[in-house]
């Protein structure tokens, strides 16, 4: 019995010495910031004076940071006194955060398309994102967006935009093709707030208008030539991410969980819902690979309408497939790549990638069975390289070659300015 009571009071009295010794923190101070201010940097981490040293504390402040498109890397150093009191020093690299883009492709109609616009995602030193862009795809299209995630506190903000969308749209039905001249307008307004490191959400909506007209192919009675329709959104996007950056090389698990619900005025294009989640999972391999994957599932109200809101895309879910070549009211897709290191200098990388993308899809009106059907499943195999600038955000090109293997394939080279995701 004596035995046990001193074996208590000396496990007590080691946690007592184990937290006196954690000792409490004199000052926080951030080094390194030139185009981001200190100030708001210091009121993003949650480190303060007078708490205790906590390492969960610091590795989660040092994550923070290394998300914020301004910071390339973050990293932190504790100096300690024989009062067993600490400063603490967070030390940043920065990134450029002033980029032109520039996007080439071919449009729906094989024609030459190219996307310019320019961002600024570091505006007033704290990380609000500006950009706009202008489009040329058989016809013009521009949009302008802002994104203040930290506008109203460290944990809420605020984004806005506007788009002017027009691009020739191939419209499905009857087993037959019309290409539509599609305009989309309107603006969105969305809420963010971060519950805690992990977890985030953006709820709000839009007002826009979407006009289709008939420019040449198929026809038919019940489907109108000319369409112009106002309509309202409501969206709910929730975020969990526990991933690691390191420059350029990430490891751990995202999902985003995307709800919508789509009113209209017209019953041609009725109200509908759509949801969608995109679960993406990286693991560092070595010193240079990094193994990448996507899932999307996605489902939407099984409305039998040529204008169905799934698409099979290049540019969205299958590098060669081609330009909405698609459309369905249920997808799945899944994304598996594999990114190696090349050549890495003091700014410069080259990264090599071997690629397996592939999905299903449930025709407008059809059934679950729809997935397992051969005709709706595309598996494209493909190589790539991205070349990346590691100072500057987001400053990726890539460049794709995707071979399709599964029936009617095709293939095709996809560019791009980031990793495909």
């Amino acid at each position: 019995m004596v035995g046990r009571i001193l074996l208590f009071f000396i496990i007590v009295l080691n946690g007592v010495f184990s937290q006196a010794q954690e000792g409490t923190v004199l000052d926080v101070q951030i080094q390194g910031a030139k185009r981001t201010k200190p100030s708001f940097l210091k009121n993003l981490v949650t480190l303060r004076s007078g708490m205790p040293l906590d390492s969960v504390v610091l590795e989660q402040d040092i994550a923070r940071l290394q998300r914020l498109p301004s910071i390339s890397h973050a990293y932190y150093q504790v100096f300690s006194s024989d009062a067993n009191e600490h400063n603490v020093f967070y030390n940043v690299e920065e990134n450029f955060t002033l980029i032109p883009f520039a996007n080439l492709f071919s449009s729906s109609n094989d024609a030459f398309a190219f996307r310019l616009g320019l961002q600024e995602f570091n505006l007033l030193g704290r990380n609000i994102t500006l950009g706009g862009f202008y489009q040329y795809d058989v016809f013009n299209s521009y949009g302008i967006a802002v994104r203040a995630p930290h506008l109203f506190s460290r944990t809420t903000g605020l984004s806005f935009s506007y788009n002017d969308f027009t691009t020739q749209e191939p419209v499905f039905f009857d087993g037959t093709t019309a290409d539509y001249r599609y305009n989309n307008s309107g603006f969105e307004v969305m809420g963010l707030h971060e519950f805690n490191f992990k977890n985030r959400i953006e709820l709000g909506g839009s007002l826009f208008t979407e006009d289709y007209r008939y420019l040449s192919g198929a026809t038919n009675d019940n489907v109108p030539r000319e369409l112009k329709v106002d309509k309202h959104l409501f969206k709910l996007i929730y975020n969990y991410e526990n991933i690691k950056y390191y420059f350029y090389f990430l490891d751990g698990f995202r999902s985003t969980l995307n709800f919508q619900y789509v009113g209209s005025s017209n019953p041609n294009l009725p109200e509908f819902l759509i949801g969608f989640n995109d679960f993406v999972y990286f693991k560092r391999v070595g010193d240079k690979g990094n193994w990448a994957n996507r899932l999307r599932l996605g489902l939407a109200s099984n409305v039998n309408t040529p204008f169905a809101p799934f698409t099979v895309d290049n540019n969205l879910n299958i590098r060669g497939v081609g330009n909405t070549i698609d459309r369905g009211t249920g997808a799945i897709v899944f994304n598996t790549e594999y990114r190696h290191t090349l050549i890495e200098e003091d700014w410069f990388v080259l990264q090599s990638n071997l690629f397996i993308d592939g999905g299903s899809w449930r025709n407008p009106g059809g059934s679950f069975d729809d997935f397992s059907d051969k005709s709706n499943i595309r598996i494209y195999p493909g190589l790539g390289l991205r070349l990346m600038h590691k100072r500057i955000f987001n400053a990726i090109f890539r460049i794709d070659y995707g071979y399709g293997i599964t029936k009617d394939a095709s293939r095709g080279i996809v560019f791009g300015i980031g990793q495909y995701f």
